[in-house]
């Protein structure tokens, strides 16, 4: 797992439909909650966050840090480094990630529908990532074929073993904890896609919420899938409705980071149409900035400004060029931009926005 060896080189995207090509991660280094600066951008050299990093390990030192803590903080940066490697060629390929069981056998209907998913995205030229274990998790490298899967195992005290699908593949990634491992699932997709199963997959489920209802992750479609005529996820949004929306833990709008189906026809139109027009998105100074595949139309704009304006903190919904900070980003020069100041509260009001410009 320590491989020193330069990273490859990028995918070839030239066969892809263009439907399956995100933007350049190397392009926003920054996480998804912070604004583009000036160096930000894949020609920076970096030396202020190697120096950072340096500073950091000379006061681990000088604060003669436990030697329990120095190993977590050391396998995690050993970690991170080999994962971001290896996912590095693959950062402008859109990927699904999908959770669920490891138990679930492959005659279940749930793993049916996991396979069936994963097939219909690997079509469409996207990648899979799954935990790289049995039950779900295989049915998704199943479905996506080995060439479109990427695997995040996790080490076990009775030793998860990685799936017939992806075991051996240099797209595979053994990690040691769990915090780690989740942090990949998110940040290196385009989309999440949650079958049934158990504490884990509540966990990931409620976590990927839990970050874009917090603005902490980039918004994505997150569609939860039962078997055709499954109740897994139906009765759990009931629960959502009946304890959390009613008793105001969340708001009335945080319904609309996530939906549940039955149908894998209508889980892929969920997670294609998200990307009919919204192709991705950036802070940049105070502002955040859609890149869209089209512009809006006068008419549109307006109906837009007079429909989301309780989102403002001040002025409203523009639309223009690239803005300056965005100059490295060379393939989406082309693309229109929808810049506004968003107030970074009403999440769920941002994702119905989305569903809006793709209208």
């Amino acid at each position: 797992m320590e491989s020193t060896s330069p990273p490859p080189p990028p995918e070839d995207l030239r066969n892809l439909p263009s439907e399956a090509i995100g933007d350049d991660e190397l392009q926003r280094p920054q996480p998804a909650d912070e604004p583009m600066s000036g160096g930000d951008s894949s020609d920076s050299k970096n030396d202020d966050l190697y120096s950072m990093l340096r500073d950091t390990i000379e006061r681990l030192e000088a604060d003669r840090t436990a030697r329990g803590d120095l190993k977590i903080l050391s396998r995690t940066l050993r970690e991170l480094r080999y994962a971001f490697k290896v996912f590095r060629p693959y950062r402008r390929r859109r990927k699904v990630t999908i959770f669920g069981s490891a138990r679930t056998a492959p005659e279940h209907p749930d793993y049916i529908a996991a396979e069936s998913l994963a097939r219909e995205m690997a079509k469409h030229g996207w990648m899979v990532i799954t935990g790289a274990g049995d039950g779900i998790m295989a049915a998704g490298h199943k479905g996506a074929g080995r060439e479109a899967s990427m695997g995040l195992n996790i080490m076990l005290p009775f030793e998860q073993q990685s799936n017939e699908f992806i075991e051996g593949d240099p797209k595979l990634v053994t990690l040691k904890y769990f915090f780690t491992r989740k942090l990949m699932f998110v940040k290196e997709c385009s989309a999440v896609v949650c079958a049934p199963g158990g504490f884990g997959t509540l966990d990931e489920t409620l976590e990927t919420l839990t970050l874009m209802q917090t603005g902490k992750q980039t918004m994505m479609p997150l569609v939860l899938l039962d078997r055709p005529g499954g109740s897994y996820w139906k009765d759990l949004s009931k629960f959502f409705d009946r304890h959390l929306l009613n008793e105001r833990l969340i708001s009335p709008d945080d319904v609309a980071l996530y939906r549940v189906t039955d149908s894998v026809e209508e889980a892929v139109e969920e997670v294609l149409g998200f990307y009919s027009n919204y192709h991705s998105s950036r802070y940049i100074r105070n502002r955040l900035v859609f890149r869209l595949h089209k512009p809006l139309t006068a008419e549109r704009l307006e109906l837009l400004n007079h429909k989301f304006f309780d989102i403002l903190v001040d002025g409203k919904f523009e639309q223009s060029g690239p803005l300056e900070e965005e100059s490295g980003e060379e393939e989406l020069a082309d693309m229109p931009r929808l810049s506004f100041h968003f107030d970074r509260r009403q999440l769920g009001r941002l994702r119905m926005l989305i569903n809006y410009v793709n209208e």
